[in-house]
């Protein structure tokens, strides 16, 4: 297990999982240019490590954000903000690349704006039964320019999408559940070890594998579904020619779990 922290956000390596950690909890970690830099630079680092195969973004403190600090970081918006060499876009919007692996948000307190929009660019979403989420924008002159407009409908439908996007209202975690929006549910002290879990069972399968069904469910939302399928000609040859798959096909027949080296 290592340790680290730059900035505003904690980094630490679990085996092949990497959490990451919103660590601005004095200002209940609202998003100002520090922490949307070293948030976005700690996804680099997680898709340039090759040992780390899944994500787990939590924050420290009572609250997961209360959206972006507009007073602080409006002007780097209003002037065309990009993620800094070196960094990944967590939520595809910005203009750098996306990470290739998958990422689970645990959340809790306070998830407003920016906080919505990156689970909706992420995998799998938990929530504590506290959580109260709010997608703000109208309410003070702006739009959701980090997402929501994008994905929400597609998780949630149009209906259940405009009614939070038109009205900015608050809304819990029972329908951040009803919608779509999160996966579970759970109590407070259960919510990381839940996502820890979950992250472990990702990391145990051929991550080549859990790689390549991203890509092509990404693919197939951004490009549609024919487009998905012609890189099956492509994608399918390689993984079955892998060292993953070889073991694969031997843990089946020798009853046992994978032992997988991503290669």
């Amino acid at each position: 297990m290592t340790q680290s922290s730059s900035g505003r956000v904690s980094r630490e390596k679990r085996g092949h999982i990497m959490l990451i950690g919103v660590d601005r909890s004095a200002k209940r970690n609202a998003f100002d240019l520090d922490l949307l830099n070293d948030f976005c630079l700690a996804y680099g680092e997680f898709e340039r490590d090759s040992e780390a195969r899944v994500a787990v973004v939590f924050a420290h403190g009572e609250h997961f954000t209360a959206g972006l600090d507009l007073a602080q970081i409006g002007p780097s918006f209003a002037a065309g903000w990009t993620p800094p060499a070196g960094a990944c876009d967590p939520w595809g919007v910005f203009g750098g690349p996306r990470v290739s692996k998958p990422v689970i948000v645990a959340v809790q307190g306070y998830c407003y704006t920016i906080g919505i929009e990156l689970m909706l660019a992420s995998d799998i979403n938990l929530c504590a039964s506290n959580t109260r989420f709010a997608q703000m924008e109208v309410q003070r002159g702006i739009f959701p320019f980090a997402g929501a407009t994008l994905r929400l409908y597609q998780t949630a439908g149009w209906g259940n999408a405009m009614r939070w996007l038109l009205t900015g209202d608050e809304f819990d975690a029972h329908e951040a559940y009803r919608i779509g929006l999160v996966q579970e549910v759970l109590a407070s002290e259960d919510l990381l070890p839940r996502a820890l879990y979950l992250a472990e069972r990702i990391a145990a399968q051929a991550p080549l594998g859990v790689q390549a069904t991203l890509a092509s469910a990404r693919q197939a939302v951004r490009e549609g579904e024919a487009a998905a399928v012609r890189s099956f000609a492509t994608t399918v040859p390689q993984l079955m020619a892998s060292e993953d798959a070889e073991e694969g096909v031997r843990a089946m027949q020798e009853r046992r779990p994978g032992v997988f080296k991503g290669r």
